[in-house]
């Protein structure tokens, strides 16, 4: 077995997650290791190359082959692959709720609590998060594999905190619902499918390295550990194994993850096309490349889901060359949007195109990222809002949708439980097509509001979402800091990418000389005046008091002087930058488990200076100490 570094004593102290089998196909698998990397440093080559030479992402030749793969592009958007049947229990998704399955700093019979919500929920399929939602600080994501595990194999620890859990949710359906929810506790446990969201290719993890002391990338080690440890159980339910593969930009890329993905079924004795994906639209150049995507994932890939807030991201990052391309107020972003529209347009056209053998895909729909709780008025209007969001997506096409917490579930599943169908697999949809006509509408911009109010939410969900994340709350409630206190606003369920498109949003308003669509009396700014970077700072300045200034409620005291203050120096120095990081998340996680503001300025700097200098990303756990490796090693 190849040599593999577990940092600490943690192989021992999670023997359960670091189990044989695990290891052993981890080990079998590190060779993607330096694959990985390497398209992740193409990646990162491709977005300078465009930046430099100011050009739109286009799409492929149809002539050429998908990187990775025996494929021809134009055989992938014509449907000339083997792709796969969707099997019996992803045939109904109405609607998958999404979360993590741990907490952090909790011990196991309260942080496994967040598996029994997600199970008893009534959602058709949940997806655990161990991305986007999933806090890394410590040793949070041992933490989910090993809740996951315990929970997919019947641990009485499980079950106990499932039957207590019950009587709670049932509790608050009587209340909110005028219902009971859960009637068999036990059986409700079977209900739901359960999914994984991995880690994308473009994050390393942080307690492991690979025979050459290289960081191993956390999709490696995301996939192995979950599948290996779990497949057996899974199994011998009836279940399918599902995982959500996010942040893949390319069809090359996805060629590497379906060799991945072939890999371990071999490891494992897994009959080919076993593990199924679904894969979240989240980068803008995917679209420009969905059926090749499916095609280099063949017989994995059960469907898409369309993503918001990373995709924005991804448009705002593409262009960040182009002066003209300044995004509106985020609340204005809807899935309606101008290019958002158009990208949703192009999935359902995607997933309705048949391969080969005639099978389509899925089309999961958007987040909703409500929770009902709150003032009368303010939920009532939140619930309609929701409801009206959901009943779109039906109609224009979604098998089903995500929502962010468990009390959502029976309000928006009505929507496709009356529409009674398990799926809209097959609806006749125009054929993609590629023109320039059709690339165009991929970066279309429409009028919208560019406001002082706007940039205050924009910065002060920036600071909160940074503050949640450096305390292992990757998935936070969240609103602007002038709205706490007021019920009638509802508090949204955020996770990483809503760190990642605000400050995005104010570096495009920054350095591209955005200019408001009205007047301001706090600020005395007028419509037409520009947004300054003198400007961003005093709002800056000014959000970051409301908070040192809330009540713990809203911000925790205890993080007004250690993660806040880091979260403030981040959200300064990304947004103010010149060269812009490629993601905000980079900077977060190189200040997990610090508090001090001092070494994550010098962090910062080290990163930011790298960066430009160089190119290359700073992704590995700078507190994990090895012995360099010598000529004799």
């Amino acid at each position: 077995m190849k040599s593999i570094i577990i940092r600490d004593n943690l192989q021992e102290l999670y023997k359960d997650v670091y189990s044989p089998e695990a290891m052993a196909s981890l080990a079998a698998l590190s060779r993607f290791n330096p694959i990985i990397k390497e398209a992740m440093d193409i990646r990162i080559k491709k977005r300078a190359e465009r930046q430099l030479t100011q050009t739109r992402i286009a799409f492929l030749d149809p002539e050429t082959y998908i990187p990775n793969t025996r494929i021809k592009v134009q055989d992938a958007r014509d449907g000339k692959f083997e792709g796969s049947v969707i099997p019996p229990d992803l045939q109904r998704q109405w609607i998958q709720g999404t979360g993590p399955a741990a907490k952090p700093n909790a011990g196991i019979e309260s942080s496994i609590r967040n598996v029994a919500y997600a199970l008893l929920s009534g959602a058709d399929g949940w997806m655990f998060d161990g991305e986007d939602a999933l806090g890394q600080v410590n040793t949070m994501s041992l933490d989910n594999q090993r809740n996951l595990k315990l929970a997919i194999h019947g641990d009485p620890v499980f079950l106990k905190a499932a039957q207590k859990v019950a009587g709670e949710m049932n509790h608050w359906a009587k209340g909110f619902l005028g219902k009971t929810i859960i009637s068999n506790w036990e059986e409700q446990l079977n209900f739901t499918t359960k999914i994984f969201r991995a880690r994308g290719l473009h994050l390393d993890d942080r307690h492991i390295r690979d025979e050459n002391h290289t960081a191993m990338a956390a999709a490696l080690v995301d996939v192995c550990l979950y599948v290996a440890n779990n497949y057996k159980a899974l199994q011998e339910d009836g279940s399918s194994i599902v995982l959500y593969l996010p942040k893949i930009q390319t069809a090359g890329e996805a060629a590497i993850w379906n060799q991945l993905l072939d890999a371990l079924e071999k490891e494992l004795l897994l009959d080919p096309g076993t593990i199924k994906v679904y894969v979240l639209v989240e980068q803008l150049e995917a679209t420009y490349q969905l059926m090749e995507i499916r095609a280099a994932l063949g017989k994995h890939f059960v469907g898409y889901n369309t993503g918001r807030w990373d995709y924005i991201n991804s448009v705002a990052d593409a262009l960040a060359w182009d002066k003209t391309f300044i995004n509106p107020n985020i609340e204005d972003i809807t899935m309606t949007y101008g290019y958002m529209a158009r990208y949703e347009d192009r999935v359902r056209r995607a997933v309705n195109t048949p391969d080969t053998n005639g099978n389509f895909a899925l089309w999961q729909g958007g987040m909703e990222p409500n929770i009902p709780v709150g003032s009368e008025a303010g939920v009532s209007a939140s619930m309609k809002k929701a409801l009206a969001g959901a009943e779109r997506e039906q109609r224009d096409g979604a098998s089903g949708k995500w929502v962010a917490h468990w009390k959502m579930v029976n309000i928006v599943r009505p929507v496709w439980e009356k529409a009674g169908q398990p799926n809209q697999t097959g609806r006749k949809f125009p054929a993609l097509t590629y023109t320039q006509q059709d690339a165009d509408g991929l970066v279309q911009l429409e009028p919208a509001s560019r406001t002082i109010r706007g940039a205050r939410n924009l910065v002060s969900v920036a600071l909160q979402y940074g503050n949640a994340f450096g305390q292992g709350m990757q998935a936070a409630a969240l609103k602007a800091a002038d709205f706490f206190g007021n019920d009638d606003i509802l508090y949204l369920m955020e996770d990483m990418a809503t760190g990642e498109i605000r400050v995005s949003i104010l570096w495009e308003w920054v350095h591209k000389a955005a200019t408001l669509t009205e007047a301001d009396t706090a600020t005395g700014t007028k419509a037409g005046d520009v947004f300054t970077p003198a400007l961003f700072g005093r709002i800056l300045e000014e959000e970051y008091d409301k908070l040192l200034q809330a009540n713990n409620k809203d911000v925790f005291d205890a993080s007004k002087n250690t993660t806040l203050p880091v979260a403030k120096e981040i959200a300064a120095v990304y947004t103010l930058s010149k060269t812009k990081a490629p993601w905000f998340a980079d900077l977060l996680n190189i200040n997990l488990n610090n508090t001090s503001l001092e070494i994550a300025k010098e962090r910062i700097k080290k990163y930011m200076d790298t960066f430009s200098e160089t190119g290359k990303r700073i992704t590995q756990n700078l507190d994990f100490k090895i012995e360099p490796l010598t000529a004799n090693s």
